[in-house]
C-alpha cells in the first residue's frame, strides 16, 4: 500500500508517492530508455515546412523513432548539409529555413523512406 500526495516534484524525489508500507517496494521514476534505433530501411520521415516564432520558417523532418544519439547524429548530418542551424528532441529535427528538397534527396540516397508532406 502506499499513499499519495498531489504535491510538486523536489530535486528528483518521486512526485505524488509519500511512502509505502511494502519494504520490497521501489518507486519507477518514469526513465524510459530510448527505443532501439530501426535501420534505415524502416524509418519513415515527413518533411515539414513550418513557421515557428517570429514567422521564420523551419524544416521540420518527423517521424525518427530511436535512440537520441542518433536522432543527433542525423541533425549534424542535416545541419551540414544545409549549411544553417537546428535543433533535434522528440523524434523530430528542425532546420532554419526551406531545405525540403535537399533533405528529401539526402535520406533517399541514404536508405530512408521520406516524403514531402503538407501544402
Amino acid at each position: 500500500m502506499f499513499k499519495s500526495n498531489n504535491m510538486k516534484n523536489k530535486k528528483g524525489s518521486p512526485q505524488g508517492v509519500v511512502y509505502s508500507t511494502n519494504p520490497d517496494f521501489e518507486f519507477n521514476f518514469g526513465e524510459d530508455e530510448d527505443p532501439e534505433t530501426l535501420p534505415a530501411q524502416q524509418q519513415n520521415f515527413k518533411i515539414w515546412l513550418d513557421r515557428k516564432g517570429g514567422n521564420k520558417i523551419v524544416s521540420r523532418v518527423d517521424g525518427f523513432i530511436g535512440k537520441d544519439e542518433d536522432l543527433q547524429s542525423l541533425r549534424k548530418k542535416l545541419q551540414n548539409l544545409c549549411g544553417s542551424g537546428g535543433t533535434a528532441k522528440d523524434g523530430e529535427i528542425l532546420l532554419q529555413g526551406d531545405h525540403r528538397d535537399k533533405i528529401l534527396t539526402f535520406l533517399l540516397k541514404e536508405g530512408y523512406k521520406a516524403k514531402k508532406a503538407g501544402g
